[in-house]
């Protein structure tokens, strides 16, 4: 009898196992998103193909996001834990912005002339416009968060979806101009600026659909009456760090 009580107590306290499909599924959105839509653009001049890829890839990648994140929304383990490990995630994230900031001031400051031969002039009243709907995205989640303490659910719905349809305002933006900037054969591999500039504003705006990806996660629930109050603090955390950043991506890359 003293055998099974210990067994039974161990179980208890034996963790649990979860397993999820959702890491696969951005795994694959983020290879045909970035590798493949890259090598077929800029290896095979396949643009098509590139644009299929990235059709493919970028719903993966959201809906991989979405879905994760709505796993642990609907999971009582670390559910606690959510906010302060985004403090640690925003840190690993930002140190990854500052190594590609520290190369791009290495290359400025120790070259010749600056721009580059091959450079083209970049656009000067869009980025204060970017930034306009960004910053403008931010003050919307801060408004939702502050309905969602006063119990306003249905304000805070509405607020949420305005925050996410600025975010993608911001991302068809950042889209029109890297399409223009690519028809005046300005891309990656033009020069180091080209270069630069295309890595810390791609990696500005994969964050930008991350965090499109987690508002999804929480607005679906939200739709049905479900709300997760810990996650929608966490992800406006993160909402507020990408505002945060582009604010050195545009004051560095756009105007010094």
């Amino acid at each position: 009898m003293a055998h099974d009580t210990s067994a039974q107590a161990h179980a208890e306290h034996a963790p649990e196992w979860e397993v999820s499909v959702w890491p696969f599924v951005i795994s694959f959105g983020i290879l045909f998103a970035l590798p493949v839509a890259f090598a077929f653009k800029f290896v095979y001049e396949m643009p098509f193909a590139a644009i299929l890829a990235l059709g493919v890839g970028t719903p993966m990648i959201v809906a991989g996001i979405a879905g994760w994140v709505k796993e642990g929304m609907g999971s009582h383990h670390g559910e606690g834990l959510a906010f302060p490990a985004m403090g640690w995630f925003i840190l690993a994230e930002a140190m990854i912005f500052v190594s590609m900031f520290a190369a791009y001031w290495f290359n400025r400051l120790t070259a010749d002339a600056w721009p580059p031969a091959g450079s083209v002039e970049l656009p000067r009243l869009l980025p204060l416009v970017m930034t306009f709907v960004l910053v403008a995205s931010s003050f919307t989640i801060h408004h939702a968060e502050a309905l969602l303490h006063k119990g306003e659910r249905a304000g805070f719905t509405r607020w949420l979806i305005v925050t996410m349809a600025l975010g993608s305002v911001f991302l068809g933006m950042s889209a029109y101009e890297w399409n223009h900037l690519f028809h005046l054969n300005f891309t990656p591999g033009t020069n180091v600026f080209s270069t630069a500039f295309f890595s810390i504003t791609g990696l500005h705006g994969s964050h930008v659909i991350v965090g499109l990806g987690i508002f999804i996660a929480v607005l679906l629930p939200a739709l049905k009456g479900r709300i997760n109050t810990p996650f929608v603090r966490t992800a406006s955390l993160y909402w507020h760090f990408v505002d945060i950043i582009w604010f050195f991506v545009v004051s560095q890359v756009y105007y010094w």
